[in-house]
């Protein structure tokens, strides 16, 4: 198990390293998800880069904190000085989902540490959580509040909102997006991270951001819907975009191989 502390928390990551000196890619997942959520799309892409993908705090293998602030400028931050620790320079982002927003905040923290920038289904433009509840995650037994709601939820029902072709839908796969979840302690990190996330860029942060980004969507996204991908198309001038018919939210797992195809021609 690969855990290296970084600014007092514990991240687990995986690290695919290519025999030749080859493009780096660093993989962030999205909100409620892992590493987990890049096993398909690992396979195709170790064949051609090394590999850095990581498990957000306080997500998947990693510390589930309760001293962390968990900002996406605080996770940008700890993501950068992951990526210094390997050596790393002029890497790769890949983002999924709120990964996507993590690697906008990267980019524009650290620009000289970027290449280039694939944001597949990217969170774009929400706000920060209302006061009132900023206010409630301070109650003592918040954070069962937050465990109740998701288990009303349930990870099956999650699944099937982000996942287009619910034939997709396995028992491995349940158990992957399930396994993080046995931890209690990631509804106290989740309680944390309504109070400290300071909401995405915005459209006037965004336009700074130069580097080259590929933007790929699912057509029938119902989480973060193909009419956020085209605004941050926009917003970011040096941006391409693509879209994938019969495609739902959760992009890596759907269309692995056509995501490689799109990565490899782009880098």
């Amino acid at each position: 198990m690969n855990t290296i502390q970084i600014k007092g928390i514990n991240l687990h990551y995986e690290l695919y390293q290519h025999a030749e000196k080859k493009p780096v890619l660093v993989l962030l997942h999205g909100f409620l998800s892992s590493s987990f959520s890049f096993r398909r799309l690992i396979p195709f892409l170790r064949k051609d880069y090394t590999i850095l993908s990581v498990d957000l705090p306080p997500f998947g293998k990693s510390e589930k904190s309760t001293r962390f602030t968990y900002s996406y400028s605080n996770i940008a931050i700890v993501v950068s000085d992951l990526i210094r620790s390997f050596h790393f320079s002029k890497i790769n982002l890949v983002g999924h989902s709120m990964g996507g927003q993590i690697c906008l905040y990267i980019a524009k923290q650290s620009p000289n540490l970027v290449d280039k920038l694939v944001l597949l289904c990217s969170s774009g433009y929400m706000k920060r959580m209302p006061k009132s509840l900023i206010y409630s995650s301070y109650l003592p037994y918040f954070h069962f509040i937050v465990k109740k709601k998701l288990a009303k939820q349930g990870v099956l029902h999650n699944l099937r909102n982000v996942v287009h072709n619910h034939d997709l839908i396995d028992q491995d796969m349940i158990d992957g997006y399930t396994e993080p979840f046995l931890d209690n302690r990631i509804f106290m990190g989740l309680t944390r991270m309504i109070r400290h996330r300071e909401g995405d860029l915005t459209s006037e942060e965004l336009k700074q951001i130069k580097h080259p980004a590929l933007l790929i969507w699912g057509e029938k996204d119902r989480v973060v819907p193909i009419s956020v991908g085209r605004k941050l198309h926009q917003d970011l001038p040096n941006s391409t975009f693509i879209s994938v018919k019969s495609t739902g939210h959760l992009v890596p797992e759907e269309c692995p191989e056509k995501v490689y195809e799109y990565i490899t021609e782009f880098i």
